[in-house]
């Protein structure tokens, strides 16, 4: 029996990022930081970009350049309601997105914690799909440790966090020990140079709160 393709509906993390004016060259300094920063985390990450906010017209074809010379995947943009701009948005090669208007979609169906007992070395990437995960030991800088669900590192985060990969707003990421090179929840995070260095090496606990990060020392 011949197979064919199948094309299906599917959801994934993506960076967006929220243009507040038309400044390209401005939008697309700031992509470079982020590259720069934390380049196994960006480097030819997809990203969409929000305009709802922006009301003059953006130079789609520079902000595509920009975006792709700053090691980014331009997949589209979204928040635009207006036909002629999307329209040159097109012309430029963007997909024009609309973000889902159905919140009371039934959630994912959780499978059990994926518990990890060994150290994480680095270069290593752990996925939990659908599910919490727990590490019983250390995150080495340079592995990746992702959950759709939650994540509690028993031992020191030395390299990347990333929780609530589907977009699950209510997880959190604990570790026992925090020097960490991103931690990220729901697409939100913050870099090592972000964290308040009194909590550096400390116990504590990641979330989001209201749309922003919230890192809170653990005393038990």
């Amino acid at each position: 029996m011949s197979r064919t393709p199948d094309l299906k509906g599917s959801s994934f993390t993506l960076s967006v990022l929220h243009l507040s004016d038309n400044n390209v060259e401005q939008a697309i300094h700031f992509l470079q930081e982020k590259v720069d920063q934390a380049p196994a985390f960006f480097a030819s990450a997809p990203v969409v970009i929000n305009i709802d906010n922006v009301e003059k017209d953006v130079d789609f074809k520079q902000l595509k350049q920009g975006i792709q010379t700053a090691g980014m995947i331009p997949v589209g943009i979204s928040g635009s309601k207006d036909k002629r701009t999307q329209n040159l948005a097109s012309q430029a090669g963007f997909a024009v997105m609309s973000a889902s208007k159905s919140p009371s979609q039934a959630p994912t169906q959780m499978v059990p914690t994926k518990v990890i007992r060994t150290p994480v070395r680095s270069g290593q990437q752990i996925y939990a799909k659908d599910c919490d995960l727990v590490i019983l030991n250390h995150v080495s800088e340079g592995a990746e440790v992702i959950a759709d669900g939650s994540i509690h590192i028993h031992g020191t985060l030395r390299g990347r966090a990333i929780a609530g990969a589907s977009g699950n707003t209510n997880a959190v990421i604990i570790c026992n020990q925090l020097n960490a090179e991103l931690m990220s929840i729901a697409g939100h995070y913050w870099l090592t140079e972000q964290f308040a260095p009194e909590l550096w090496q400390q116990k504590v606990m990641l979330s989001l709160q209201d749309d922003s990060l919230k890192l809170e020392l653990l005393t038990i």
